[in-house]
């Protein structure tokens, strides 16, 4: 079982990482990755809402959905159970957290539509994994969306002061980035 979990959270954050193997969640990411501290304060909301959303939706899945066989209902369930769990966060940093709130600015409520957290949720579904498995499936995806977040923020903080082709500044620039960074991560391959 530890075995399994252990397989389970390296590949989820390395080997398979949500945004650089398997493109989803890209708008937070290319968006909120202009400074470090936004992006860890992004990448600790992801990580929360992903592992809470993994925990609720197993059990709801587990307990409600499947026992009543209306299966058929679980994307709807899981984006109202993703959707709250936001709205939480969301009232939680505005009232402890206000500079990270203005920081995130429209990006904290895009967590609600974020297709990668919705994709963890039907990801545990469809690989049968049990509540526990989930949970560690969730938070692995999520550790490693911020792993990949914080490091491209580093590197745009670092561009910042280079001289770059004007045809390259801004957004081209950090699409050539984050492909060298999917690159790299294709790597960790090997681990598993």
């Amino acid at each position: 079982m530890i075995k399994e979990l252990l397989v389970i959270l390296i590949s989820s954050s390395l080997v398979n990482n949500v945004v650089l193997s398997q493109f989803l969640g890209l708008c937070p990411f290319l968006g909120v990755s202009k400074k470090t501290n936004t992006a860890a304060g992004m990448g600790a909301a992801v990580i929360f809402v992903i592992t809470l959303a993994s925990a609720v939706a197993g059990v709801i899945y587990k307990f409600i959905l499947q026992p009543f066989d209306i299966t058929y209902l679980q994307t709807i369930v899981f984006i109202l159970v993703i959707a709250a769990l936001v709205q939480f966060v969301e009232m939680f940093l505005k009232k402890f957290m206000p500079g990270l709130y203005q920081a995130l600015g429209v990006y904290l409520p895009l967590i609600t539509t974020n297709c990668a957290v919705l994709g963890v949720a039907l990801t545990n579904v469809q690989k049968n994994y049990g509540i526990l498995a989930g949970v560690v499936n969730g938070f692995a995806t999520s550790v490693g969306f911020t792993i990949s977040i914080v490091i491209l923020a580093g590197i745009r903080e670092k561009m910042a002061h280079n001289d770059i082709p004007e045809s390259f500044k801004g957004m081209p620039i950090v699409l050539v980035t984050a492909g060298l960074m999917a690159i790299a991560f294709c790597g960790f391959s090997g681990l598993l």
